[in-house]
């Protein structure tokens, strides 16, 4: 038994030998590499050290700090587009949020703090960006390169079991625009920002009008001389109804931080409002509709401009691209100093935008609001048992097991991977669905002698088949451009086919026929020599199953699910017409 405690003395054949000495599900050592140190990263941190022993993990993080994109991204204006309160573990409120919708800093610190109370950062290496991960076919697992971005050296490391935890939205990129270099003013990428610059007083160029520019542009309006905004394309602008922006009042936090049950019952609120969200998404549902009618009166009503309504209200459905609530976005662009330039950038000079209506827009200051690279190829070379690079084999078209596994390669798992819940409403639930599924699976490796485990090819190609034939019927399928979609009338490779609370109940328990799994010696190694963990354990109650009533929990998924959800514990509620939609359908 004492070999199972000792990390990296037991090859694959010496633990399914020793297997055999041991009692049923004798938890061996797990070695797990997690690539980057965001929210996700943090989660996995402290998931594993709250469920499990005998395991070592390591999280390879290329910034200095940890939280990520929240880190990165501290542009003017940045925030989150999801209510703060709900944009928090489940099991971890904050009590203090400024406003509904926080400030990336404010953001920062939640995660941060997160990091300090559990200790998370004991496994956290920052300045060390993983560059490539290759199959170990001695030893199974992956050896994992590293760059030490302090001193330039290389670090080679080994795990059982690779996580990508590095985020989909925060590769960023400039803008494909011919002459970018010529420009001789100052360039900025809000995903980079330099925080020495000065903005009062000059005349700043702002190109895009995704959820970075539409936070930028309300923000500088009021200090600098003149804002000139490039948008080519109309998008929807507006919180949806009953999430406008709000800022909490000492008397609000003071409620939240003392009254018991005051915030959980907030946060429950405006998570069923969330989930109730999902008929957005359904073309001519009647929430869409609804929908589609309360943001065109309200972009009408915050514009005030027939030629900006009728160019920045779209024609596809509500919901094609992400909805930003664009807190104070509109009401900007009719501001004296803000000049809207709509059409396309043909080239940048040395003074500025050339568009295509042939005019020359001189700035001194020019802000990209250009987005990511979200094609969902990894930042670094994986290379499987097989030879097979996954940047080769998603450069195309990346295609997942549920958004966390690819066929092909094993022991590799994947957060907010292609097609998982990422805009289908609270991505935070969402991560702590796949947190959850991964730690299953760990478990299943640790206490068994499994050497490899990833999707089926044949699993993944019919899931990406009932994928595409879902999504015929949602707004997301429409022709406009938006980085859920690889090109405006492309298949749909961010999203699930369903909603957040769709995702969290099809990963509930794990679908193992969907796996590969391959062993090392015999399949029923793990049943060990004979004995229970149980009657190794001289504290444990050697006849536990003896009692005098049922207090089984319910056995059929039916039954769990309304114990788990308290189902029958909540009145109707009011708002979530996708449940009638559906029901009108069957």
């Amino acid at each position: 038994m004492a070999d199972f405690l000792v990390p990296g003395r037991i090859t694959p054949h010496d633990d399914a030998e020793r297997r055999l000495n041991g009692p049923i599900h004798a938890e061996r050592h797990v070695r797990i590499i997690c690539v980057g140190a965001g929210a996700s990263g943090l989660l996995l941190a402290y998931k594993l050290q709250r469920h499990f022993d005998n395991f070592s993990l390591i999280v390879y993080e290329k910034n200095p700090e940890v939280s990520g994109t929240w880190w990165e991204n501290r542009y003017p204006g940045c925030a989150c587009d999801v209510p703060a309160h709900n944009y928090t573990w489940s099991f971890e409120p904050k009590l203090d949020w400024s406003a509904v919708y926080a400030s990336s800093k404010e953001i920062f610190n939640y995660f941060d703090n997160f990091a300090r109370k559990y200790r998370l950062r004991d496994y956290v290496k920052t300045h060390h960006q993983v560059t490539g991960a290759f199959w170990n076919h001695q030893k199974g697992g992956y050896d994992v390169r590293v760059h030490n971005i302090r001193d330039g050296q290389e670090v080679n490391d080994h795990c059982d079991i690779l996580i990508n935890a590095s985020g989909i939205l925060n590769n960023w990129r400039w803008p494909a625009i011919p002459g970018l270099k010529d420009y001789k003013g100052t360039l900025l990428h809000t995903a980079n920002w330099d925080d020495n610059v000065e903005l009062e007083g000059k005349h700043v160029g702002l190109i895009g009008n995704g959820s970075s520019g539409i936070q930028v542009l309300p923000t500088i309006q009021p200090k600098v001389k003149k804002v000139t905004t490039f948008i080519r394309e109309p998008t929807w602008v507006s919180p949806v109804q009953g999430l406008e922006q709000h800022v909490f009042t000492d008397h609000e936090k003071v409620e939240f931080s003392s009254k018991p049950g005051v915030l959980t019952d907030y946060r429950k609120f405006v998570e069923r409002g969330l989930n109730g969200q999902f008929g957005i998404f359904l073309k001519d549902s009647q929430t869409n509709s609804t929908t589609h009618a309360y943001m065109k009166s309200q972009m009408i009503s915050k514009l005030q401009n027939p030629y900006l309504e009728e160019r920045l209200i779209p024609q596809w459905h509500v919901g094609c691209r992400r909805l930003t609530p664009g807190v104070g976005y509109l009401e900007s662009l009719g501001k004296e100093n803000v000049e809207v330039v709509y059409g396309e950038i043909e080239r940048i000079s040395e003074h500025g935008c050339v568009c295509d209506n042939g005019q020359e827009y001189p700035v001194d200051v020019l802000i990209c609001a250009t987005g990511f690279d979200t094609t969902f190829k990894p930042r670094f070379p994986i290379i499987g048992p097989d030879g097979k690079n996954l940047q080769d084999e998603w450069k195309d078209s990346p295609e997942s097991y549920f958004g966390i596994a690819a066929a092909g390669f094993p022991n590799y798992l994947i957060f907010l991977g292609p097609n998982c819940p990422i805009g289908n409403g609270p991505v935070l639930s969402a991560i702590e669905c796949q947190a959850d599924y991964m730690m299953k699976l760990i478990d299943r490796y640790q206490t068994h002698n499994i050497h490899t485990f990833h999707p089926k090819p044949e699993a993944v190609k019919e899931f990406i088949e009932f994928k595409d034939s879902f999504m015929k019927q949602t707004v997301w399928a429409d022709p406009c451009r938006s980085w859920y979609k690889n090109g405006p009338t492309g298949p749909i490779t961010a999203l699930w086919p369903g909603s957040t609370l769709h995702y969290i109940e099809a990963l509930q328990e794990l679908r193992l026929e969907d796996w590969e799994v391959k062993y090392v010696g015999n399949r029923y190694a793990w049943l060990g020599n004979g004995y229970s963990q149980t009657e190794l354990d001289p504290t444990a109650d050697w006849a536990y199953y003896i009692r005098e009533t049922d207090d089984d929990e319910p056995i059929s998924r039916g039954r769990r699910r309304k114990l788990l959800t308290k189902s029958g514990t909540v009145s109707a509620q009011a708002g979530l017409n996708f449940a009638g939609d559906i029901q009108a359908k069957i």
